[in-house]
């Protein structure tokens, strides 16, 4: 038995068949999204339901009411129209959401995610329609317990907080943010199989420093600005407090939290309760997969490259110390696999005793790696850095449209056959090149992939798939791991064995179709298989507290999570009785 609502519970009959219990009746269980079934409500269920005369007479299937959706969907004018009919699904019936989502993923993922949730994080205010997740404010945050107490959902799994302070490429978006959660949840559900019950998206509205936010009448967020220093990470203290004491088994996804904030959240927790933050360790084994396998695609070892980074926030940071990490699991020692990681900030090369922000410390270079080139200021520039240093690797993750520009990598093409360009920038409008100028600047010999998702490349008569290096394919895995396995944190070894899971998948079913990442429509089997790959690591390094699973190969942790994992379908209603 599970107790996941005040209002329904999900039970098992004599046979082994799920059901739920519900203690709503009549209209009240038409529009609640979790126990809405709408038309596919069968005869008997209206009867014991109180439903009769309140729907119309024939009886749909799910798949017949997601195919109704889906022609609606493709009828809208637009991208933020088709986001809008969808989060409205989402709203009145959470199942056909789940399955027309499922049934056209890789249609529907740049609608729920990026880009287009970048927009709609944008205009949230005038967009707003009905609640979801939770909001916590400076002047509600002491009574934090009091506010979870509010929450439907019983037994809470997976959290996904931001603060809204550095969303995508786009900044602080004040109350907006709450999107971003919402939209990272669904793909832990359509992903890895986490159900929708047992998940929140949160927003630690702490208030915007967008003066044109704070002046706009339709704006719904905290109205000041926002909060800083021991006031910050007081109320940072007091959420995880309330979450801790309510559902001591929930695991929390920092996002989108601004750089001087992000590691410092990060670092306080992440010892404390299983936690992560996508942006630094999502993004980083994300990147640190696509570049295994474009280095496996033309027979090279990831020890050989020599790697920029351009853009030295959360996420680039984070990107060049998973990248560290892949280089010393190579066989480098930290140094030399310093000495090949350039992270360029907007002064230029992070250098060693150049910086005070610690969180940098970890990936600066050495000042004497380059004592003898001839650069006219303190530091290297980017173009230096690509001129001297003779990169096979390029990343962009600044968020500045179109920074790659022709001479620049035109010049890494000439450092190397086939230079490995990611523009990784979101949403699309942001990214640093596009992969059609990519191909034309190289003589089509760029390995690319990009963080937002692009057509393919027509180049001399072929078409040559652009690879999506989208966190998705690995934080619902490592999600769903921590929750199976009970994890009492998110080690660094589970995330690196996200990325070399992720890795070792898209090598053994799509490298040969000349792709770096697997396609969107195979989310779900890619989860699965991260999820074991993580779970297996976390038993290995203590991380998890099933010792049940001791023993169990990677093959038999993914027929579990297979079994565990939820699907959108309707279960069995009865009346709970009175």
């Amino acid at each position: 038995m599970a107790h996941i609502s005040r209002y329904f519970d999900y039970k098992l009959d004599e046979n082994g068949e799920g059901y739920l219990e519900v203690a709503l009746k009549g209209m009240a269980l038409l529009r609640m999204n979790a126990t809405n079934k709408g038309t596919a409500f069968p005869l008997k269920e209206r009867r014991t339901l109180g439903l009769e005369g309140l729907l119309p007479p024939k009886v749909l299937t799910l798949q017949q009411q997601a195919d109704r959706v889906y022609k609606s969907f493709i009828t809208k004018p637009d991208d933020i129209s088709k986001y809008q009919m969808l989060r409205a699904t989402q709203e009145r019936n959470e199942v056909v959401f789940y399955r027309v989502l499922a049934d056209h993923l890789e249609e529907m993922m740049p609608i729920v995610y990026t880009p287009t949730v970048g927009k709609a994080v944008q205009e949230y205010s005038s967009l707003y329609k009905s609640a979801r997740g939770m909001t916590f404010c400076p002047n509600t945050i002491d009574r934090a317990d009091e506010l979870v107490s509010n929450y439907p959902w019983q037994d809470v799994r997976m959290i996904v907080a931001t603060d809204s302070s550095a969303i995508l490429g786009i900044g602080d978006q004040g109350h907006g943010g709450l999107a971003i959660s919402i939209g990272k949840l669904a793909l832990y559900t359509a992903g890895a199989g986490v159900s929708p019950f047992h998940t929140m998206p949160v927003h630690l509205d702490v208030g915007t420093d967008r003066d044109d936010l704070l002046a706009d009448p339709e704006y719904l967020g905290y109205p000041e600005k926002r909060i800083t220093g021991d006031e910050y990470m007081d109320f940072v203290e007091k959420f995880v407090d309330s979450v801790e004491s309510r559902w001591p088994k929930a695991v929390i996804q920092w996002e989108d939290f601004a750089k001087d904030i992000a590691y410092k959240v990060l670092d306080r927790y992440k010892d404390r309760i299983p936690c992560f933050n996508d942006d630094i360790q999502g993004t980083g084994a994300t990147v640190l997969a696509g570049l295994l396998t474009a280095c496996k695609s033309r027979n090279l070892s990831i020890a050989d490259q020599k790697i920029v980074v351009v853009g030295a926030g959360a996420g680039g940071v984070g990107v060049a110390r998973a990248i560290q990490a892949g280089l010393v699991d190579a066989g480098l020692s930290v140094e030399q696999a310093r000495r090949q990681m350039f992270v360029m900030d907007i002064d230029g090369l992070v250098v060693e005793g150049h910086t005070d922000e610690e969180y940098k410390f970890q990936t600066c270079q050495y000042e004497d790696t380059y004592a003898d080139w001839d650069i006219k200021g303190e530091r290297p520039d980017l173009e230096e850095v690509v001129r001297f240093g003779k990169p096979t690797v390029l990343l962009g993750l600044t968020g500045c449209t179109g920074l790659f520009g022709e001479e620049l990598v035109r010049a890494m093409a000439e450092n190397c056959e086939h230079p490995m360009i990611f523009p990784l920038s979101n949403p699309t409008t942001r990214c640093e090149a596009t992969p059609d100028d990519l191909y034309k600047w190289t003589d089509g010999r760029a390995v690319v992939s990009t963080g937002s998702p692009f057509a393919p490349v027509k180049w001399e008569g072929k078409e040559h798939p652009i690879g999506q290096g989208n966190n998705a394919f690995v934080f619902p895995g490592i999600g769903f791991a921590t929750i199976l396995g009970k994890c009492n944190r998110i080690s660094d070894a589970m995330i690196l064995e996200s990325a070399f899971a992720l890795a070792d998948y898209t090598e053994e079913y799509y490298l040969k179709q000349g792709l770096i990442f697997p396609p969107v429509s195979a989310l779900r089997d890619v989860s699965l298989y991260v999820t074991a790959r993580v779970l297996k690591k976390a038993l290995e390094d203590g991380s998890a507290e099933r010792p049940e699973f001791a023993g169990m190969s990677v093959d038999e942790l993914e027929a579990y999570a297979t079994s565990r994992a939820w699907e959108p379908k309707y279960l069995r209603f009865v009346p709970k009785a009175e």
